[in-house]
């Protein structure tokens, strides 16, 4: 469990991930003259674009680099989604500013969603700054880079309409050499009030689903065994091959694409929107063995009448409905995770228990919970007052935590006795004796070493479990 101010995200105790910030943990192979070293904040879709730069820059010259002090250019990949995140930035930007006085041949980018909303104003705010680039731009950072060694700023932070890196191998950075992340589309239409995600990275656009499908058959024939397809709302994916209309390839036809590659190679999607999450896509994975059976649904409120502040297009009945068409089609063992608000503008005691309620209705196997953060310039921050008092936003936020907690102990009480096909991802973080792998419901489970390794499927009888962890030893089926 790892507590962030104004967030929590309740999780598995031995995860990996690191969704706020992730640093390179090797240095690339490559005869490239010059080294580039990238930090990654925010979402998994800013760690898969970090694998976009990371490639781009290997053909002009550059490889990455795990020791910051080795490098001459530093890119700060951003996420503005909260502001606590910008502040995460600026203040590693500050701690950069001794090291880059010692070394002036050294030069640092923003990148991604925070050099998107605030553009040439970085560059005016932070001093050692040398250039900003927006999402869609990263192809142009050579040209860029030229600009900033001939001794001037330099910025792109265009938005397209078009691009989806789809020709683009990603670099897998930080990889573990078992999992892996595919951005199968960019952008996001929806419009939610308090989002800045459509204005940093965009209208929505799908990438070709060949293109797709190719890269998760090279990943698996690399040795990956398991792929993640990612998008800001991937139920709305549409790619056609053509201008016939029956050429249209959905989320569930890309989703059924990529398990057909082979049965050993497991396949997860994030994020779901529950106006979007089809029956079709339910059924298909259902059919599959290797599709995962669980999905990310986030809520963001349980009030009605806070979801249409919101925008978030559906309301309190059909958001349950959804759950329970979840559950009648894939069963109670399915895993279900949130997103969720605490004390979003006007949100009231009564709306406050409506998400309380709606938590104890689902019953989720664990969550992404969040104080209200105003964004500049989102529809929330020009139409609503952000009149919850911090102090009240605090105490609902730890309510929802709490009973989260109360439900995810709950949930992982009845893989008790249970086996479950677990993949393993590498050794656990308290001991090189055990090993850490998820199973099929995103959970992460620990148990005992023995002659496995990383990459094996190995079924494991859950014997015991805390809130965010299973634990169990292998069996022989």
């Amino acid at each position: 469990m790892k507590l962030v101010t104004n967030s929590l995200k309740i999780l598995q105790e031995e995860d990996k991930e690191n969704l706020d910030v992730a640093r390179i943990s090797e240095d690339e192979k490559s005869t490239a003259s010059r080294k580039l070293y990238i930090e990654s904040y925010g979402c998994q879709m800013n760690f898969a674009d970090s694998e976009i730069v990371a490639s781009i820059m290997r053909q002009n010259d550059f490889a990455t680099t795990s020791k910051i002090e080795e490098a001459e250019l530093i890119l700060l990949n951003t996420c503005a989604i909260r502001e606590n995140a910008e502040q995460k930035v600026r203040h590693r930007l500050q701690h950069l500013i001794p090291f880059k006085n010692k070394r002036k041949n050294v030069k640092i980018g923003i990148l991604g969603c925070m050099a998107e909303r605030l553009k040439t104003k970085l560059l005016e705010e932070e001093k050692i700054v040398d250039m900003v680039v927006g999402p869609d731009a990263y192809r142009d950072l050579p040209n860029l880079i030229n600009e900033v060694e001939e001794g001037h700023k330099a910025v792109n932070v265009f938005l397209s309409r078009e691009e989806t890196y789809a020709d683009i191998t990603p670099i897998r950075l930080d990889s573990n050499g078992v999992t892996a992340f595919i951005s199968i589309m960019r952008g996001c239409d929806n419009m939610c009030s308090f989002c800045v995600v459509p204005y940093t990275r965009g209208r929505e656009r799908s990438r070709d689903a060949h293109s797709i499908v190719k890269e998760a058959t090279d990943l698996f024939n690399q040795g990956y065994k398991e792929v993640t397809l990612l998008g800001q709302n991937v139920d709305s994916y549409k790619w056609k091959a053509n201008e016939d209309e029956t050429s249209i390839v959905t989320f569930a036809n890309l989703l059924e694409m990529v398990a057909q590659i082979n049965p050993d190679l497991r396949v997860r999607f994030s994020t779901s929107h529950p106006k979007d999450i089809t029956d079709e896509v339910l059924y298909t994975i259902k059919k599959y063995d290797n599709v995962c059976k669980y999905i990310h649904l986030p809520a963001q409120s349980g009030s009605s009448r806070i979801l249409e502040l919101m925008n978030r297009t559906y309301d309190r009945e059909w958001y349950m409905a959804r759950i329970d068409r979840i559950r009648e089609i894939l069963g109670e063992e399915c895993g279900i995770s949130q997103d969720m608000i605490a004390g979003f503008c006007t949100e009231t005691e009564e709306d406050h228990q409506e998400t309380l309620s709606l938590l104890d209705y689902v019953k989720y196997d664990y969550g992404y919970m969040f104080a209200y953060s105003e964004r500049p310039n989102t529809p929330a921050a020009k139409k609503l007052k952000d009149d919850v008092p911090n102090e009240v936003k605090s105490r609902r936020l730890a309510e929802i935590i709490a009973r989260q907690r109360e439900h995810s102990f709950e949930r992982n009480q009845l893989s008790l006795g249970k086996v479950h096909k677990v993949l393993v991802e590498g050794f656990s973080k308290r001991s090189e004796n055990d090993l850490s792998g998820r199973n099929d419901q995103n959970k992460m489970v620990i148990f005992p070493r023995e002659h496995f390794k990383k990459g094996d499927y190995v079924n494991v009888l859950v014997t015991d479990c805390s809130s965010g962890t299973l634990k169990g030893h292998a069996v022989i089926e």
